[in-house]
């Protein structure tokens, strides 16, 4: 059965996928613009929820582990010498979206790579990343139980990560041809 609290269960736990080691903020994955308008048509006023951040050697890494055999995509998209949007943490590393209760944004409003997490398309397979930092996959004890209680499928996963992928400038699935993307993620064409 799904649970639709587990999240918030899981914020209150801590530490959760909404908290960031103080200082890694460089590991914070990247919004689009079309994020970030989702969460302040959600959260008006809430412009403080969102940093710029540059584009480190860590950053572009990360990004390329990612999208693996999308390097040369991934490096123009998010260029070293370049910044990104991503979600502001306060000095605990903690989301300043994160209430008491967990997100304080509704599920749709929230960006895909919140919407995602754990999971994340590999090749055929669904991968969990930091799997002992969710709550969720503690208690579900295995894939199909962790998408029971997160109320979601594997079709939906890929559904949502080809959201996420168009969102960032790349084709919705590797090796599709696209328009051409922005210079940096997040741009408007």
């Amino acid at each position: 059965m799904a649970d639709p609290h587990v999240c918030q269960r899981c914020a209150l736990l801590g530490p959760t996928c909404c908290c960031l080691e103080p200082g890694s903020e460089q590991g914070c994955f990247p919004l689009s613009e079309t994020e970030r308008d989702r969460i302040l048509e959600a959260l008006p006023g809430e412009a403080g929820a969102f940093a710029r951040e540059a584009n480190g050697p860590a950053f572009v890494a990360n990004m390329k582990a990612l999208f693996p055999g999308e390097e040369e995509l991934v490096a123009r998209l998010f260029p070293e010498r370049g910044f990104h949007m991503r979600l502001a943490v306060d000095g605990r590393g903690r989301c300043r979206l994160l209430g008491p209760r967990g997100c304080v944004l509704p599920r749709e409003a929230r960006p895909h790579y919140c919407r995602l997490f754990p999971l994340w398309p590999v090749g055929r397979s669904i991968q969990v990343f930091a799997a002992e930092r969710c709550l969720a996959w503690r208690e579900g004890r295995g894939m199909r139980r962790l998408l029971v209680l997160l109320d979601t499928t594997e079709k939906s996963v890929r559904e949502l990560h080809g959201r996420l992928r168009l969102a960032w400038g790349l084709p919705p699935e590797r090796g599709l041809p696209g328009a051409q993307p922005p210079t940096q993620a997040g741009e408007k064409q």
